[in-house]
């Protein structure tokens, strides 16, 4: 079963006046909605629910949902957070089962960059999608998906066949190799790339001045 169980109270009321009573009591008021049940309106206590939530494995995962005797396993979809003090003031549970399939969004996590030569050339790395849209199990929900960098040139796409995606694992999109970043070639590393480039070509001119009798001359010295 899941790591993190919510004990959760069932609220008589929604609206805005019933989730600011809940948060004056210590709480996040919340929604619990999915499978095929009407919604009902539940609070958390404000300091569990954070304590939870700052895990990093409550939004987007697969955990318990309990009030009274009752259990039920639920994903937490949404949190919404207060846009100065950063509180969290509303959150959002979907019913589910533990090996129902569903579509969730996860994070995309790049690795390895000090292991690209495009940056240390001046690249720079330009992510079109920080989440994907997935179909998983409930039960099988990966922490995110892992793009590797290592490899990459400038001017590289990084598109979802480029992930290897965990086993039971697919995007919801297919119909298309949809990207998910690109390596931009800046005005930095077009002139990196043209210096090396230079340097290369002059390395090569001044190997092709030396003549056949000198370089035969530097192997006898360096042999004796």
């Amino acid at each position: 079963m899941a790591e993190i169980i919510l004990n959760v109270d069932v609220r008589d009321g929604v609206g805005t006046g019933n989730s600011r009573a809940a948060r004056r009591a210590g709480s996040v008021p919340g929604i619990l909605y999915g499978g095929g049940k009407a919604p009902v309106a539940i609070s958390v206590n404000e300091k569990d629910f954070r304590k939870n939530l700052y895990t990093g494995k409550l939004l987007g995962h697969l955990v318990t949902l309990k009030y009274g005797e009752e259990t039920q396993p639920v994903i937490a979809k949404d949190v919404q957070f207060h846009p100065v003090s950063d509180k969290p003031l509303h959150f959002d549970l979907m019913r589910v089962d533990e090996d129902q399939t569903i579509k969730i969004e996860v994070p995309v996590h790049f690795i390895n960059e000090d292991q690209c030569k495009a940056f240390r050339q001046g690249g720079s790395l330009e992510i079109v999608r920080h989440t994907v849209e997935i179909s998983v199990r409930a039960d099988h929900i990966p922490e995110d998906l892992v793009v590797d960098l290592a490899g990459h040139k400038l001017g590289d796409s990084i598109r979802i066949s480029d992930i290897k995606l965990p086993e039971g694992v697919t995007a919801t999109i297919t119909d298309r190799d949809f990207m998910i970043a690109s390596i931009k070639t800046s005005s930095a590393a077009i002139s990196a790339a043209h210096d090396e480039q230079e340097d290369a070509a002059a390395a090569e001119a001044a190997a092709a001045e030396v003549p056949a009798s000198e370089q035969s001359d530097e192997g006898e010295k360096s042999e004796g």
